[in-house]
């Protein structure tokens, strides 16, 4: 598991480099996405491309990190596989956060699926 932050104008984009985001890795994710996102811009953009299994540890640790970053920051996630999809679908977390079909649309300001233009909604 490997994150890569990159900064665009005012919105910090980190990539999360692993095609699981389950209960084997979700602590060190939390940790690493910490670090990652120091001195982070004001809008946080979580690129999950490249993730093709989620569990309930995985969302846990994704609503700690939206919980951290707090209300100076938006967060918001893009590029979602079909099964990822699901699982914000499934359990109502697609109202919570903004989610973008990928990197692109979000940076376009395009929203992606579901979600909406407000990624502060109540966890």
């Amino acid at each position: 598991m490997e994150l890569e932050r990159r900064d665009e104008g005012q919105v910090s984009v980190v990539r999360l480099r692993a095609d699981r985001l389950d209960a084997a890795i979700a602590v060190r994710f939390k940790e690493a996405f910490r670090e990652a996102a120091r001195g982070a811009r004001p809008r946080v953009l979580l690129d999950m491309g490249e993730v093709d299994f989620m569990d309930s540890s995985g969302l846990g640790a994704v609503v700690a990190i939206y919980k951290l970053l707090g209300a100076e920051h938006s967060f918001e996630l893009a590029g979602l596989s079909p099964g990822v999809d699901r699982v914000f679908r499934l359990t109502r977390m697609d109202s919570v956060f903004t989610i973008h079909a990928d990197v692109a649309a979000a940076l376009a300001g395009a929203g992606g699926g579901a979600g909406g233009a407000d990624a502060r909604k109540t966890a």
